[in-house]
């Protein structure tokens, strides 16, 4: 099923200017020049609906295919220098490499069978977040020297797992390091700094991203264990940064009949809004819920989207671009 819609160029391509966090609809494309932050993707791994399930909310999405979302994922755009950064290569990178091409369209016209990135930075080693790498391989694009950015252990795993380490092999993707808390210069106004977060690490530790530009900063934690697990406080990383994409993997505690949720464990969004509540709002609006499992009702219902609202916080949106830098925008904005 081809998930990009003609309508998300129209109606969802959203941007946060001057590190604010109100959001403003754009009819067009039309880029900053500024670099910015978009989303390519918000639910879990698995995507949403998920493959066999007949719930009903998965029904809703199955029985109309723009209701459908991709595997959270962002890219990381500089129109000035022309360069795309993809934060982790989902099962969705196809869709996701075609929605960021419409949005940032690749400058090198004589390049058209490569994915003109300039890196992939990589969260951890579950499903969701680097077997998109697969279509890096000489049996698809046959990319040639894409960067992949990677803790050790996830380092490790792809080198000495087949068939990941046959794209070290053949040049596909030379992989490059990242160490905690360590920042890394993407070019001369973007930096981004991998952060360790507490989750299942059975093949990899587990990073979120800090992504700093000229002036604006975000932070991106798709995965965590429960926020008192973490050796930092999240209220202070909120105050720390203009926007945040959380862990919005399930809604509240019983979401999966006959599961033990204390064997999966996300923070709620239930818990992390009560948690988080305290904040001033301005610093609540800061807050995106991202990731949402395919049981989770934000992506299916009014109820729980409206009630995560009216507490002072936000759902994240696919083709939502948020702005690095407040800088006039140009005659064409």
């Amino acid at each position: 099923m081809h998930l990009f819609a003609p309508s998300f160029l129209i109606a969802a391509v959203l941007l946060v200017s001057g590190c604010a966090t109100a959001m403003t609809t754009r009819s067009t494309p039309a880029l900053p020049e500024a670099p910015f932050v978009a989303i390519l993707g918000i639910a879990q791994d698995a995507g949403y609906p998920q493959a066999a399930c007949r719930r009903e909310g998965c029904t809703i999405a199955w029985d109309d295919p723009t209701r459908a979302r991709l595997v959270s994922c962002l890219g990381i755009v500089d129109p000035a220098s022309g360069q795309r950064w993809l934060i982790d290569a989902t099962p969705d990178f196809r869709e996701q490499l075609h929605r960021l091409d419409a949005i940032a369209p690749p400058t090198d016209p004589a390049n058209l069978s490569q994915p003109a990135l300039a890196g992939i930075l990589l969260t951890h080693a579950h499903i969701g977040h680097y077997t998109g790498l697969m279509d890096l391989s000489r049996e698809v694009i046959g990319a040639s020297e894409v960067p992949v950015y990677a803790m050790p252990r996830m380092r490790s795993f792809l080198t000495t797992n087949g068939p990941w380490s046959q794209l070290v092999s053949q040049h596909n993707i030379p992989l490059r390091d990242l160490a905690a808390d360590t920042p890394v210069t993407l070019n001369d106004r973007i930096t981004i700094t991998p952060i360790l977060v507490p989750h299942r690490d059975e093949f990899s530790e587990t990073v979120g991203f800090r992504i700093q530009g000229p002036q604006c900063s975000a932070l991106y934690i798709p995965d965590i264990d429960k926020w008192d697990r973490w050796d930092r406080s999240i209220e202070d990383e909120i105050r720390s940064v203009d926007i945040a994409w959380f862990d919005g993997t399930f809604y509240r505690n019983g979401e999966i009949p006959g599961r033990d949720m204390s064997q999966i464990p996300h923070p709620f969004i239930e818990e992390t809004m009560n948690r988080l509540a305290s904040l001033d709002e301005k610093d609540r609006r800061k807050v995106h819920f991202i990731h949402f499992n395919h049981t989770n009702p934000v992506l299916w219902s009014e109820d729980a989207p409206a009630a995560v609202r009216a507490a002072g916080f936000n759902i994240a949106s696919e083709g939502a671009l948020f702005d690095l830098d407040p800088q006039p925008l140009t005659a064409e904005k």
